[in-house]
C-alpha cells in the first residue's frame, strides 16, 4: 500500500507566503557568504522539481509534494517568482519579470531541485566537546541527560567571541548541506547571564531562537529543582524573552516533571513566546499530551509513544482538534539522536498512518546528535522509521516549516523565500539511496547563491 505524504495544510498553489512576526526587524545573517545577491536567477533544465505545493503548475493531482519533471524555477528579489514545467516557462517567466531577461541563468543539467531544508531543532550555542562520552556510549554505557552538564561548564567558561565562532561554523556547515532555515536553542548556560547571552548571540544569526533555560537543573541547584524553575520562570525568562521567539522545556525523567514543565511553558506563553517541548525521548511520559494541550507548535523526539499520545497528535490536526485556522502540534523526529545513542528509532509510520504531521530535524548538539546533516536525517528516517523518501523530504522541508509555524519557507510557491537546493542527482530519492555522499551541488538562500562544492552548471 502506498502512503502519500501528509499535506501541508498551510500551503496551496494560490497561497501568499508571509514572514512570521519575530523579535527585531533586521534580517538575520547566515553562516555562509553569498556569491551572488540581488536580481533574478533562472534555474532551467531541472530533471525533477519538488515544490511541496499541491495543485501547482505541472503537478500530479493528489501529490502534496508537488513533483514536476522537466522544470524551471525563477527567483527574483529574494522570492520565488514562478516554478513549473519547462513547457510553460517562456510565457510565465516573461510575465513574472515584466519582459526583462533573467540576470543569471543556471542550467541544472537534468538534476533535481528541492526546497531548502528547514532544521527546526538544534542546540548550536555551546562550547566544548563530548567525543569521549560518545566513545564510551558506543562501548556500552547508556545515554543519560546528565551529560548536558559538562557542556554547560564549557559554555559558561567560553567567551562571546568563542561562542559566536562556533555558532557560525556550525551554521556554515549546515548551509553547505542544504539547510536554509534553522532554529537555535539556548540551554547550555543555565544562569540568567549565560542564557541571555546564548539567545542574544543566536538572534544575531536567525530569527528562530528558542529559550531553553529548562534543559536540565544545573549542579548548583541540585536538590532544589523548584527553586530553579522559579528562576527560569522569573528573572531568566525576563532577560531572554526579548531575544527569543519560542520557549521550550525538557519534560523527561531526570530533567523536568510535567508539573514543572507546565509552569515553564505557561510563563513563556504569558511572555508572548510560542511553545515547543522536548518529550518522550528516554521513555513514556506525559510530555506529548501536555504539548498538545497547550497548543505547542511542535513536540520533539517522540521516541516512546502510547496510543493516547499518537491520538492526541493526530487529533490536534482534526477539524475539532484546534481552533479554526490554528495548526496542530507537529511531531518532530530526530533520528540523529537514535543513531548516536543506540536507542530505538521512533515509528514515523505509526504517526503518519494515524494522521499526525511529522517533521524531521537534526537536533545538532555535542552530546546526543552531533550532526548538522539534514540529508543524513532523511536517509535515517527512510531506513529506520518507516517513512517513504517523499515523506522524509517533505518532513525535512515543509514539515519543519510547519513546526516553526512558517509559511514562507519549506516550499517553492510564488512569494515564498527563494531558498532552493540543487542536488547532484537526478532525483530526491538519492538523498536516501546514497547516504553519506555530498549531494548538495548548490544552495540559494533568499535568492543569493551560497558557496558550493562545485559549479552546478553553465551560467550566463
Amino acid at each position: 500500500m502506498a502512503h502519500p505524504p501528509v499535506p501541508n495544510p498551510g500551503i496551496r498553489a494560490d497561497s501568499a507566503a508571509r514572514t512570521p512576526i519575530t523579535p527585531g526587524s533586521a534580517p538575520a545573517r547566515w553562516g555562509a557568504t553569498a556569491v551572488f545577491a540581488g536580481g533574478s536567477t533562472l534555474l532551467s533544465g531541472i530533471g525533477e522539481l519538488t515544490t511541496n505545493v499541491a495543485g501547482g503548475p505541472g503537478t500530479r493531482e493528489g501529490d502534496p509534494t508537488g513533483l514536476v519533471t522537466d522544470a524551471v524555477v525563477l527567483l527574483d528579489g529574494g522570492r520565488v517568482a514562478w516554478a513549473g514545467p519547462a513547457r510553460e516557462a517562456r510565457d510565465a517567466v516573461g510575465r513574472a519579470l515584466g519582459g526583462r531577461e533573467p540576470d543569471v541563468t543556471v542550467d541544472a543539467g537534468g538534476r533535481a531541485v528541492i526546497p531548502g531544508f528547514v532544521d527546526s531543532h538544534t542546540h548550536l550555542v555551546f562550547a566544548g566537546d563530548r567525543a569521549a562520552e560518545f566513545e564510551a556510549r558506543m562501548a556500552g554505557r547508556p545515554y543519560a541527560a546528565g551529560g548536558i552538564r559538562s557542556t554547560v561548564a564549557a559554555t559558561r567558561a567560553a567567551s562571546d567571541d568563542d561562542l559566536r565562532a562556533g555558532l557560525a561554523r556550525h551554521l556554515d556547515e549546515a548551509a553547505r548541506q542544504g539547510t536554509t532555515t534553522v532554529e537555535v536553542k539556548s540551554g547550555y548556560g543555565l544562569t540568567v547571564a549565560d542564557e541571555e547571552r546564548s539567545v542574544r548571540l543566536a538572534r544575531e544569526r536567525t530569527p528562530e531562537v528558542t529559550f531553553l533555560g529548562a534543559h536540565v537543573v544545573p549542579a548548583e541547584y541540585a536538590g532544589r529543582d523548584d527553586a530553579y524553575v522559579d528562576l527560569v520562570c522569573g528573572d531568566m525568562l525576563a532577560a531572554c524573552a526579548p531575544h527569543a521567539r519560542w520557549v521550550d522545556v525538557f519534560c523527561e525523567t531526570g530533567a523536568f516533571t510535567p508539573e514543572q514543565s507546565r509552569r515553564v511553558l505557561q510563563a513563556g506563553a504569558d511572555a508572548g513566546l510560542g511553545v515547543r517541548v522536548h518529550a518522550n525521548q528516554l521513555g513514556p511520559g506525559e510530555g506529548v499530551r501536555l504539548a498538545v494541550e497547550l497548543g505547542a507548535a511542535a513536540v520533539d523526539h517522540c521516541t516512546y509513544l502510547t496510543d493516547d499520545d499518537v491520538a492526541a497528535l493526530a487529533g490536534s490536526w482534526s477539524a475539532g482538534g484546534s481552533p479554526a485556522g490554528v495548526p496542530g502540534t507537529v511531531a518532530t523526529l530526530l533520528p540523529g539522536v537514535e543513531f548516536s545513542t543506540r536507542q530505538p528509532y521512533p515509528d514515523a509510520r505509526r504517526l503518519l498512518d494515524a494522521g499526525a504531521v511529522v517533521a524531521l530535524a537534526s537536533d545538532c548538539n555535542p552530546g546526543s546528535s552531533y550532526t548538522s546533516s539534514m540529508p543524513l536525517c532523511v536517509a535515517l528516517a527512510v531506513r529506520e522509521t518507516g517513512m517513504t523518501v517523499a515523506e522524509a523530504v517533505w518532513s525535512a522541508t515543509a514539515g519543519g516549516a510547519l513546526a516553526l509555524r512558517r509559511d514562507d519557507v519549506g516550499h517553492l510557491a510564488p512569494g515564498a523565500r527563494a531558498d532552493v537546493v540543487l542536488l547532484d542527482a537526478p532525483s530526491r530519492t538519492h538523498l536516501a539511496y546514497r547516504p553519506g555522499v555530498p549531494l548538495v551541488a548548490a544552495t540559494w538562500k533568499d535568492g543569493a547563491r551560497l558557496p558550493a562544492r562545485e559549479n552546478p552548471g553553465p551560467s550566463r
